[in-house]
């Protein structure tokens, strides 16, 4: 994938950078694996709004991802590389040999007419989900389950990928995205390469309206309200607020919100780095 910088004929196209969706080759979504996409406003089931900044944006449909690859040994075809609105990486559309379709998250370099599968004894290739026993040891990796059989839970947005560095009794090793090492059970299952639409990162709006469709509206400064609003809000003219808290009164930059003793502490080697 890569990005493009646009003529600036407009206001809104002088600062924009968008993707030129060049590995896309299907427009429609297949119809079987839609499902309805509900959006809230950020209101909850009283009304009351308890999510601020959410509202509006485009419809859209959810499109149904197969994030458990649970078709052991059942070889796949893609057929069609598809944009998601709800996620930032593309997906593809696979076809089984017994004629079922579905939906995975498309790694980079897949494409039409290539061949996946999934399960013990795959192959270690591009697109094929394998138990990570059984994927070589350095091998970049996406889409990483941590519970066996639960499905996909790490590793899925757009660029992003792992590598597996080890294997000791039945765990496995893995650095993560964050810099963070951790083990995983070796019997889960992770896919191999790494997530498509890397340069989503480069990405520019280069307007309010875009925002807008996406569904976000506009965010206020905490040092522009009131002390009624925010508890860094008031003072005579541009003064800085104070040390960066939320609206109700928790700081903000640097305060620690993992839970202490945390069940999985004991899975991280190494934490992330700051």
């Amino acid at each position: 994938m890569a990005v493009k910088k646009l003529k600036p004929v407009t206001p809104g196209t002088r600062f924009r950078i968008a993707p030129t969706f060049e590995e896309i080759t299907k427009s429609t979504p297949e119809k079987s694996l839609l499902a309805k996409k509900s959006h809230t406003g950020g209101r909850n089931n009283t009304g009351k709004m308890t999510v601020r900044n959410v509202g509006g944006g485009h419809k859209k449909k959810y499109r149904i991802i197969d994030f458990i690859r649970e078709k052991h040994g059942v070889a796949a075809t893609v057929i069609g590389i598809e944009y998601d609105p709800n996620r930032t990486a593309r997906i593809a559309l696979l076809q089984y040999e017994d004629g079922e379709k579905r939906y995975i998250v498309a790694p980079q370099g897949l494409t039409d007419g290539m061949t996946v599968v999934s399960g013990p004894g795959s192959s270690p290739e591009v697109g094929n989900t394998l138990p990570l026993s059984e994927i070589p040891v350095g091998t970049i990796i996406h889409n990483i389950e941590l519970r066996p059989g639960h499905g996909a839970a790490m590793v899925r947005s757009a660029g992003a990928y792992a590598q597996l560095l080890g294997r000791t009794g039945k765990y496995a090793t893995i650095k993560l995205p964050s810099g963070e090492t951790r083990m995983v059970l070796a019997v889960c299952m992770a896919t191999i390469g790494t997530v498509s639409n890397s340069d989503h990162m480069n990405v520019r709006l280069g307007k309010a309206g875009r925002n807008r469709w996406l569904g976000r509206r506009p965010r206020v400064r905490g040092v522009a309200m009131n002390p009624v609003d925010h508890p860094m809000g008031g003072g005579e003219g541009k003064s800085s607020g104070g040390h960066p808290r939320s609206r109700n009164g928790l700081y903000a930059k640097g305060q620690k919100t993992r839970k202490h003793n945390k069940y999985s502490d004991r899975m991280i080697i190494s934490r992330r780095k700051k």
